[in-house]
């Protein structure tokens, strides 16, 4: 007994108990609702479950590096994100019209998953080593960091992972005491630049937008995803129709059900209740997060724990602004319960970085 009590403190003694519990929670969901999206197939539970072992093994690690270790770890994993998207660039695999995958023999990986951690760290660890004395040039220097592997992405084209990626960078801009000034002008040129950015966009982004704002003028092309989304997620009314009883899902009305359209599918099953279960509980895990990143003893832990917390609030955000159809179709998963391995290691290797910023001993430069 004494044993085993001394291995579990091993294997707990850097996890944040509080986190964890929400997180697996939220997993629990995710695969129940995955079921009843992929009409029981147990290959695909099988892989999702595989997934999500692999991402808690890959945060349990992260968890238990030193503060020091992660800090080092930025900028070698910030130039070998860029080197993989230069490579994606030269030689990436073209798939759906798109080259966002590296094929590098034993398996094909998406670098721009990479710098969805790989930027804000960088960023932090920048931001950390001119604390003393920041300067206007120190924050251009930021954004010429963040710059470069969006434009590589853009170039892809990802729109999607293009904008999540830009957004976890300008919250270390922010938090890092950016001046409201210099936002306000940067949001006053993004918009006077709309009209150029609108002649150099593609025409499905284009015709993203367009549905957008109407998608009934292409019911059964561009607005078919939000229209069956839009009646799912209607048609589950308060209680929901009951686990596996949603008609728009099991008569495969709904498109990607299991990835990127999953919130309708949990929507119609589980209806407002459940959709307010599903917000409480990932209200707990931003508020611990909150709490961590309050606690953070350094600029770097503050910055990246930050923008880690503010990453995850936009995922769920975008997922259900755009399956509600109130945002454009982009593509991006619901955290920690949609289909997909990918997504699903780089959220939880960031709940990693957050449980060691919290378990470890308070960083102290030298």
């Amino acid at each position: 007994m004494i044993a085993i009590r001394k291995i579990w403190h091993y294997l707990t003694r850097y996890m944040d108990s509080f986190l964890l519990a929400v997180i697996l929670i939220l997993m629990t969901i995710g695969l129940i609702v995955l079921y009843s999206a992929t009409g029981g197939n147990i290959s695909k539970i099988g892989n999702q479950a595989i997934n999500m072992l692999i991402a808690l093994v890959i945060m349990w690690l992260v968890a238990n590096i030193p503060l020091q270790q992660i800090m080092r770890l930025a900028l070698p994993m910030y130039m070998l994100g860029l080197i993989l998207l230069i490579g994606v660039a030269l030689f990436g695999e073209i798939n759906n019209g798109a080259r966002r995958w590296l094929n590098i023999g034993v398996t094909r990986i998406q670098p721009s998953e990479l710098m969805k951690i790989a930027i804000p760290l960088m960023m932090a660890w920048y931001f950390d080593k001119h604390e003393i004395a920041l300067r206007l040039r120190d924050y251009f220097g930021a954004t010429i960091l963040l710059l470069l592997p969006v434009l590589l992405i853009l170039r892809q084209p990802d729109l999607g992972t293009a904008l999540l990626i830009a957004a976890s960078g300008f919250y270390v801009l922010f938090l890092a005491g950016l001046s409201w000034r210099i936002i306000v002008g940067l949001m006053t040129a993004a918009a006077a630049s709309l009209p150029v950015i609108w002649s150099v966009m593609h025409d499905y982004q284009r015709q993203r937008i367009m549905t957008l704002l109407d998608p009934t003028q292409d019911p059964l092309g561009a607005g078919y995803h939000t229209i069956q989304s839009s009646i799912a997620i209607g048609s589950g009314g308060v209680a929901g129709k009951g686990w596996q009883n949603g008609t728009q899902t099991q008569l495969d009305f709904l498109p990607e059900q299991s990835t990127d359209f999953i919130f309708a599918v949990f929507s119609e099953e589980f209806g407002l209740i459940g959709n307010t279960v599903l917000l409480l509980l990932y209200l707990l895990v931003i508020g611990r997060c909150i709490a961590i990143t309050t606690n953070a003893s350094t600029q770097f832990t503050r910055l990246i724990s930050g923008s880690i917390t503010l990453t995850f609030c936009t995922y769920i955000f975008v997922n259900m602004g755009m399956v509600s159809g109130i945002l454009p179709i982009v593509g991006v998963p619901l955290p920690l319960i949609s289909y997909g391995g990918t997504s699903m290691v780089t959220m939880l290797l960031g709940f990693g970085i957050l449980m060691s910023i919290q378990t470890h001993p308070k960083l102290v430069k030298t």
